[in-house]
Order: structure tokens, then sequence, then C-alpha cells
């Protein structure tokens, strides 16, 4: 596009802008009828993750975790009072898939389950001192794996990473 004709469109959304203070530039950069998957942001973003877990999950085998056994470790580490039902919600799985896990957990002797001394009807996760010793790598395999994607990457490049995909996750849900 020459820039004349670049200077013109900047020329004339500032005039619409100024004309008319509702008025806001359709955000579209993607249109169905001509829609590439693998040019998407959200495509783009999957693959990024995919890639990370993978070399998480490669790297957390060296210490016996599985993908999904090294964060219920690394958040009783973070926060060590903690029930099933809690860590189920920030796993965004099912009860029983939760318990299954804890399970295989506790077979490992990295957790253990304590009855709650002030209601008997909750039980709360603990790590053991196999747990606390497995959960202290979590933090380091985490940092290695997030600096890896992040080579070549100036601060201010990782920074303004951060702060547009933060950007993303603010937007509100889509209507239906």
């Amino acid at each position: 596009m020459p820039a004349l004709t670049i200077i013109a469109y900047a020329n004339n959304i500032s005039s619409v802008k100024k004309s008319s203070p509702t008025a806001t530039l359709p955000c579209a950069f993607y249109d169905g009828a001509h829609y590439v998957v693998h040019d998407s942001v959200g495509h783009l973003l999957h693959q990024v993750l995919f890639a990370m877990r993978r070399d998480i999950e490669q790297r957390m085998a060296a210490h016996d975790l599985t993908a999904a056994q090294w964060f219920p470790l690394w958040k009783l580490k973070r926060c060590p009072t903690s029930t099933a039902q809690d860590m189920a919600r920030d796993m965004h799985v099912d009860a029983g898939s939760m318990t299954r896990l804890l399970d295989r957990l506790q077979a490992k002797g990295l957790i253990e389950r304590v009855r709650s001394s002030t209601d008997r009807r909750v039980v709360d996760l603990a790590l053991t001192a196999a747990g606390q010793a497995v959960a202290q790598h979590i933090p380091q395999v985490l940092a290695d794996v997030n600096n890896h994607y992040l080579q070549g990457f100036s601060a201010a490049e990782w920074q303004q990473l951060q702060r547009l995909l933060r950007r993303m996750l603010d937007q509100p849900p889509m209507p239906a």
C-alpha cells in the first residue's frame, strides 16, 4: 500500500474519531470466509502451550511425576491447607478424577490426608517429607521451561508479551 494511501486512511480514521466520539473501529482481524487456522492467535497459543506442557512433562518425569501429579504438589507447597475439592476446582477436573489422582500421590508417599481438627467432615491434604523433597524441584523446572521458550526475547518484549496476554484474559466472555 503506497505511503500516501496509508496517510489518507489514517486521516480518514482520525476524522471519524473526531466527528463521532462513540464510533469505534471494528476489531476483526479474521474473516471466516478466509480463515487460516495456522495463522490464528488461538492456534498459536495452543501450540506454544502444548509444546511447553510436553517439555514440562518430560522434565517432571525425572522426578517421577506425571503432568497431572506435579500441580497438586506445587499447590500444596505454596498453600499448605487445601482439600480435594479445592484442588479439583483449581485443576478443572471432577471430584472422582481428583480422588484417583490423590490416591496415586498418597500411594507414592507424597501426600497424606489429614482430618481437620476444627471440622471432622473436612479432610485436608498435606505434603509428606518425600512430597516436600519432590515439590522443591517444581519451580525450577517451570522456570527453566519458560526461559527456554523466551530465548531471544528482550526484557521489554517479555513484559509486553505478559501485558498482551493479560489483556486478552481480561476480555469479557463472548455473548452466547
